[in-house]
This record gives structure tokens, sequence and C-alpha cells, in this order.
């Protein structure tokens, strides 16, 4: 099917209704997915799980059809309070939605933040997107399309710009080489998407870059068309239903089934990148498990590198609600260590007061949790204990036997 006919079937289908009919049954079954996990989730879960579809619907819209003109390109940041896939409290994500891989350019300025990097991403997605329905095919149509499923192809960070003197930069996004002394990010033919993270080390102090994105030939914007809301819907639908399916596969999938090996923090190389991650960083992911009256106390020597972080989430990859307040996470700019140099973290429904960094569990028993560490060539040893909380409480560090610790931090591929 060529091209106008592809258009002229997804105009066909919106203005029946059927594309918003198809919209929304794909909505349906992705909120039925969380039957897949059986008994494991608790109603906190439950009602996580819906606000967690809400969440991606959401971004979703945001990302694919507010912000996916194909003569508006846009650099927009992650709505509010959503942390999709373990989204790091210290760090925006702005993305931009490619229809096809044209020639770019973004300008702006650099900021004092330490760190950003772009990265470039491809989604398996067809030509016909929004010509077809998808919500029959369920998850078995994420092979085909699924926005979700973001593959780094390329990426550049601050540090390798050629950056003006008053803080100016340029950088060209193509598939051809702009030519010698430009700052180039590499499009491939299938690039449709653009992830730009900025790493912030105190908000209240740093200047964030200001950066935009435009056409480099200059292609005025046009009004919305039948067949652009179409395609908008399908990429929409499909995302919320890849989001869905992508924590149900980390959590009892063959992508991790974190919820079979609980407790330990696994660095794979694969699962980082496997939706978005450059490679430039080590980032181990896992499942965490306890009860209410229970504490799971980690410790580890942090490596020299840029920057780290370590992280807990609910089962559907979020941040708990807790970062609002400053606590869910730990990193190196806001830490307290001991005087070894050892970092300890109490994951805890209240503070023992054993010193180390508290993390607050808030009425969570179980859910996924993150170590990263950028630019850094090693990482550590990490030993865990789950103890009583009363028992920690009462004796301390006494608690804390070394012959109970387990060791984690392993590589797995």
């Amino acid at each position: 099917m060529d091209k106008t006919a592809i258009e002229a079937r997804a105009s066909e289908r919106l203005l029946s209704g059927r594309a918003w009919e198809d919209f929304c049954d794909t909505l349906k079954a992705a909120g039925t997915m969380i039957d897949q996990f059986g008994d494991q989730p608790s109603d906190l879960d439950r009602a996580e799980w819906y606000r967690f579809l809400t969440r991606v619907t959401r971004s979703s819209f945001e990302r694919l059809i507010e912000n996916a003109e194909p003569t508006r390109p846009r650099l927009r940041d992650m709505v509010w309070r959503q942390s999709i896939n373990f989204q790091t409290v210290d760090q925006d994500h702005l993305m931009c939605q490619f229809d096809e891989a044209r020639d770019y350019r973004i300008v702006g300025t650099r900021g004092t933040i330490p760190y950003f990097v772009l990265a470039v991403l491809t989604a398996p997605a067809p030509a016909d997107a929004g010509a077809r329905d998808w919500a029959q095919a369920g998850v078995a149509g994420l092979k085909e399309f699924d926005p979700s499923n973001l593959k780094t192809t390329g990426f550049l960070g601050s540090q390798q710009l050629h950056i003006e003197d008053d803080g100016t930069f340029e950088i060209v996004l193509s598939q051809n080489d702009p030519g010698e002394g430009r700052n180039w990010l590499k499009l491939n033919a299938d690039t449709n998407c653009i992830l730009i993270r900025y790493v912030w080390s105190d908000r209240a102090n740093e200047i964030s870059p200001d950066l935009r994105i435009e056409r480099i030939d200059g292609a005025e914007p046009e009004p919305l068309t039948p067949a652009l809301m179409a395609n908008g819907l399908a990429w929409s639908g499909q995302a919320v239903l890849g989001y869905a399916e992508l924590v149900r596969n980390w959590w009892q999938g063959n992508q991790g089934n974190f919820s079979a090996k609980l407790n330990r923090l696994d660095f794979s190389r694969a699962q980082y990148l496997s939706n978005g991650g450059v490679p430039d960083r080590h980032v181990a992911f896992g499942g965490w498990e306890k009860r209410l009256d229970e504490a799971l106390v980690l410790e580890f020597t942090p490596p020299e590198c840029e920057y780290w972080n370590f992280q807990i989430c609910n089962i559907w990859q979020e941040n708990l609600d807790t970062f609002e307040d400053g606590n869910g996470w730990v990193n190196n700019y806001r830490f307290n260590a001991e005087p070894d140099g050892t970092v300890r973290i109490v994951i805890s429904e209240r503070d023992p007061g054993v010193g180390g960094n508290w993390v607050n569990s808030f009425g969570h028993d179980k859910g996924q949790w993150g170590l990263r560490f950028i630019r850094t060539e090693v990482t550590p040893t990490v030993k865990l204990w789950r103890v009583p909380l009363a028992d920690l409480e009462a004796r301390s560090n006494a608690a804390l036997d070394p012959a109970i610790a387990v060791d984690t931090g392993q590589f797995v591929d």
C-alpha cells in the first residue's frame, strides 16, 4: 500500500470513529493485564496499577499526539510525577517524536548542570500504523508495533560537544555527516525519537540547558489532518499497552523475572539498553520484598564515577510518592557515608535510628529497585540484609551480622 492509500485509509478510520474505538479497546486490554499477576499485587499495588495506566496514557498523549507534529518538532519534558521505567528523580527527560528521520538542528545553551546526554532511538512501528486496528492483536501486536520498546542507536554526551565561549552550541541530527567541526548525532533511516537526559546535582542553584529543535528544511507548520490524528491514537494506544507489558515482563516475564529472584541487584547491559539506555553507565535492577515489620539494609562503597544513585520503586517501576519529600532515593550529591566510605541504605516503614540513609517503604511490601553508576569502569559488591525492624531498632548495628549478609551486584551479561 502506497503512502496516499495509507493516509486515505487512516483518514477513513478516524472520521468513522473506528480509530477512537480501537484506541479505547487497546486501553481496556492494557487494564486487564493486571490479572496476569495473580494474587501478587496488594490492594496498594492494584490502586497504583490503575494510576500507572492513567499516567502512561497522559505521557503517551504528550509524546505521541501533542508533540508529534511533523512540521513542528518539540523537545517536551516528561509530565510531572511520571516515572516510567525507573526514571531517576535527579534527571529530567526531554523527548521529541519523529515521523521520519529528516534533518534536524538542536540549538541552545549549556547551562550549569553537571551533565546531559542525547540519545537517538528507534521503536518498532509499521508505516501504516494509523490505517490498521490493533486492539484485537493484543500483546502479540507489540512485536510489530511497540512505542515503549526504545532501542538506542547513537548518543552524544555534553562533555563531547564543541561549545562556544558564551555557552551556546548547535547539534545537527541527520543521516549524513554535516562536515568537520560540527556537533553531529547520526540518525538511522528508522530513527523515530530523541531522548535527552539532564542530570542535576542542586536544582535550586543550577541553571538548566535551554534547548530547542527545528527542521533544517524550515518547513512551515501545517494543520492537523485526520490521518495524522489516527496515527497518533494508534501510537498512543500501543504505547500504553507496551508499557503495561514492559512492567509485567520485567516483574514476572523473561526480561527480568524479578519476582522469582527477589532481593538482589543484577547488572545487565542488555536489560538497561532494552529501553532507551545509553552505554556510558552500569545499571543494576532487581526486585525487593520484605514484610512491613522488616527492614532491608544495603551497603556498598561507590567507585569513582561522574554520578551514582539508588532508588526504590513500586512493582510498576514508579518512584514511590516519597520522592516529593526528598526521600526514596540516594545519590552522590546527597548521602551519608560511614567512616570507611561505605554507603548504608535502610529501607523500612520507619527510621530505625541506625544512621546511614533511611528510605521509607511507604506501605509497600515489594517493588523494584535500581543502582546506577555513570562513567565508571568498576562496580561494587552490595551486601544485603533482611532483618526484623524491631531487632534493628533494639540492637542497632549488631543486628547486621556479616554471616547472614547476602552478596549481590553481580553481572549477568
